[in-house]
């Protein structure tokens, strides 16, 4: 292939451009498909599975992940399609193909990716074997682990389990979203010498591990059994008397959309009302056992109404998100080297003061490398403070035992205005969210749910502290959930600040999304889905007109998708006009690079390793060379996707302190940008290519970079220089120098 020309892709001149045929680049077909792109992503989270290079037990994470990524993908997408070719839908997505050659696309590439997943698995569980964590076969179990298999059924499994015996008393039973089951064909003889036959099925409940233990040793060493041979091994138990004569198991993944009222007069009820439709959504996948006995196989599709085409034979093991469990946090000779995140120095030279440390300048947090604890630090200290008279916080996913929504609650308690935006839509939160949000009541916060229409997705926070005689306003804007557990995996941005400007900005978006009162004057926050898209597309336009007047023209930007049609025509537009374009979109893209007459000065890389890239940053170079102290730097709640622009609440923020810009362009981007270890590159046919490793040197790995150096928030620049350069020497004709 032209167009992936080497490792270090970006120090390079931008690769040969692929000619193709008009067709190519003037209809549909100048954009990638939405659905297959995100099933290309999932096939890149497999390959870090599959890639020798990585500790085992992190193999075993991202093919776990790889599962739980394609349940989502079959219980929110593949239900869209579907709904769309029964109602007779014909809209055609943005490379012009209907709901129904989509889903058989979609079909076709699933099967091979599941397929592919269970190959993997029988691989890494020979491999893990050899490390001491073995999976027990039924011939190998010695009377000893029978033994102690069986105590262990009767005392801590068998009490879970309710085994349902099917006939006109006992009908076939709701199988919930997610559901897996042990379906039995059993059979015994009666007293008169004929054999009773009967069908019973064991629902196994998600609180039961699917790996029990037999023995564990020092050193992390394991011997298991997996439950769905424990449970064969004992159907006497369960139904005295008979035996089994066939057996399978099978899974249900069920449409998880919900489905709310325009004019629900209780949103909350609405949507605890809507939950429970959610269990009983339309079966979308069949996961059954590839030997499954035809009987049986025939019964449960007829039961559970599911179609042929949603029916995946699965020769393995159904369900391998489960095989995180053995993910053993002692087995650190198996896993990713133990990382613990910074904290900024420049909060340590204020003894922990976070307002202190605020108002000598803004202040940009990267995470995981720098902890997530300083956000939680400064809505504890504002809850803690007496001087603090007002906070103000969006909350769109949070974890279960929340420090935040804790300290939300305390400063309510304490007589503080505690006003906060609990977004119920955040797709499988929402129950969490209601339990939050009702917590946060009782504590006597001023709770808001956003808008029926749109979700509010946009990360702020804002305290209204009292210093003197005047109210000074500190904000908090990020590109990721406010989620403590999450934000030690997922890197992202936070952007501290005590600028007047900011506070004003931020305190108008607020008193949108709680009054409806659509913001005016805004001065460096863009918001959807006001002005957000507009913006992003001037900002475009800017580096073209910058282009045709022969001065620099560059864009940088990263996100997790690029879908949205004008933002990608812009582009288009920008690439012809001579705009150099170097995108980071880790998930799905439907922008075809590197076409001539198209794409030739756009490049597309996806970064997939150790941390999920979630942080939203775009740099514009606004007539010089990136990177450079005089571009415009902006991050985002957003991703470019036509439901963050004209659907949900987002924030775009302008970086203008000199120290956060410098951060972004110097470090952020440009380590991501230089990254060879985690990234493939995208070509102009649909294919994300790994460039190939020279056999002289070490691959850039940016995750690498920034565990090992400390960031520019901190006291200096060190490690910035560590950066390899991935842009072209500074323009000694320019006023100044890169930042």
């Amino acid at each position: 292939m032209p167009f992936v020309t080497s490792a270090d892709w970006l120090r390079t001149p931008f690769p040969q451009p692929v000619a193709l045929p008009p067709e190519e680049i003037e209809g549909p077909r100048r954009f990638f498909n939405r659905e297959l792109s995100w099933l290309a992503f999932n096939r890149r989270v497999l390959e870090v599975a599959e890639d020798e290079q990585v500790p085992l037990l992190e193999r075993v994470r991202f093919l776990a992940i790889s599962d739980t990524n394609l349940d989502e993908f079959f219980t929110v997408r593949v239900a869209g399609l579907r709904k769309l070719v029964k109602r007779g839908s014909a809209k055609r997505s943005i490379d012009g193909r209907t709901a129904s050659e989509q889903l058989r696309l979609v079909d076709a590439e699933a099967r091979q990716l599941m397929a592919r997943q269970q190959v993997l698995w029988k691989r890494l569980r020979r491999i893990l074997e050899s490390r001491g964590i073995v999976i027990v076969r039924g011939r190998d179990l010695s009377d000893d682990d029978r033994s102690l298999l069986r105590e262990r059924f009767l005392e801590d499994i068998f009490p879970v389990l309710s085994p349902i015996a099917i006939d006109p008393a006992h009908p076939f039973p709701f199988i919930p979203n997610g559901g897996l089951v042990m379906a039995l064909r059993l059979g015994r003889a009666n007293r008169k010498g004929k054999k009773d036959k009967m069908v019973a099925l064991v629902p196994i409940p998600a609180q039961l591990p699917r790996f029990v233990p037999i023995e564990r040793h020092e050193g992390g060493r394991l011997r298991c059994v997996r439950l769905e041979r424990l449970l064969a091994m004992f159907v006497d138990e369960m139904f005295p008397r008979y035996r089994a004569t066939g057996r399978c198991m099978f899974r249900v993944l069920r449409d998880s959309d919900l489905e709310i009222e325009e004019e629900a007069e209780d949103l909350v009820r609405e949507f605890e009302v809507a939950l429970k439709r959610r269990r009983r959504g339309e079966v979308v996948r069949l996961q059954i056992s590839k030997d499954a006995p035809k009987g049986l196989r025939t019964l449960i599709m007829d039961e559970l109404l599911a179609e042929p085409d949603t029916v995946v034979d699965v020769d393995g093991m159904i369900g391998l998100s489960a095989v995180a469990e053995l993910i053993d946090p002692t087995r650190i000779d198996l896993l990713w080297p133990p990382f613990e995140p910074r904290v900024p120095e420049r909060v340590l030279d204020h003894d922990g003061d976070m307002f202190a440390a605020i108002r000598q300048k803004d202040m940009l947090l990267h995470h995981p490398y720098e902890t997530f604890d300083m956000v939680v630090q400064f809505i504890k200290q504002a809850a803690a403070d007496p001087d603090v008279v007002a906070i103000k916080q969006t909350l769109y996913r949070t974890s279960r035992d929340s420090p935040i929504v804790d300290a939300l609650c305390e400063a309510a308690e304490s007589g503080k205005s505690v006003t906060a935006v609990v977004e119920l839509k955040a797709r499988f939160d929402e129950a969490a969210n209601i339990r939050q949000s009702r917590r946060l009541e009782r504590a006597g916060a001023h709770v808001v749910y956003g808008f029926l229409d749109y979700k509010t997705h946009a990360k702020m926070s804002l305290v209204v502290r009292q210093e003197g005689d005047r109210l000074r306003t500190y904000t908090h804007f990020g590109t990721g959930n406010y989620h403590p557990i999450t934000a030690r995996i997922y890197t992202d941005l936070s952007l501290f600040s005590a600028d007047p400007a900011l506070g004003r900005d931020s305190a108008r978006v607020f008193n949108f999304i709680t009054g409806y009162a659509e913001p005016v004057g805004l001065e460096h926050v863009a918001v959807a889905p006001i002005d957000l898209q507009e913006q992003v597309l001037e900002l475009i336009e800017g580096e073209v007109e910058n282009a045709r007047a022969g001065l620099p023209a560059v864009i940088w930007a990263k996100m997790n998708a690029l879908v949205e049609r004008r933002i990608i025509e812009a582009l288009y537009e920008a690439s012809c006009a001579g705009v150099e374009i170097n995108l980071v979109v880790r998930g799905i893209c439907s922008l075809r690079p590197g076409i001539s007459g198209l794409s030739e000065r756009i490049r597309v890389k996806s970064i997939v390793g150790r941390f999920l890239e979630h942080s939203r940053i775009l740099c514009v170079g606004n007539g010089h060379r990136l990177p450079h102290k005089k571009a415009r730097v902006f991050i985002s709640s957003a991703d470019w996707m036509d439901r963050n622009f004209r659907r949900r609440v987002e924030t775009m923020v302008e970086c203008e302190n000199p120290t956060v810009k410098a951060q972004i362009l110097d470090q952020i981007m440009a380590a991501n940008l230089a990254d060879e270890a985690n990234s493939w590159v995208l070509d102009p046919f649909g294919d994300y290519v790994r460039p190939p490793p020279d056999p002289n040197r070490t691959p850039f790995s940016c995750h690498e970079f920034f565990m090992r150096y400390p960031s520019l928030s901190g006291r200096g620049s060190a490690g910035a220089k560590d950066v390899p350069r991935v842009y072209p020497a500074p323009d000694q004709t320019e006023e100044g120098t890169p930042s």
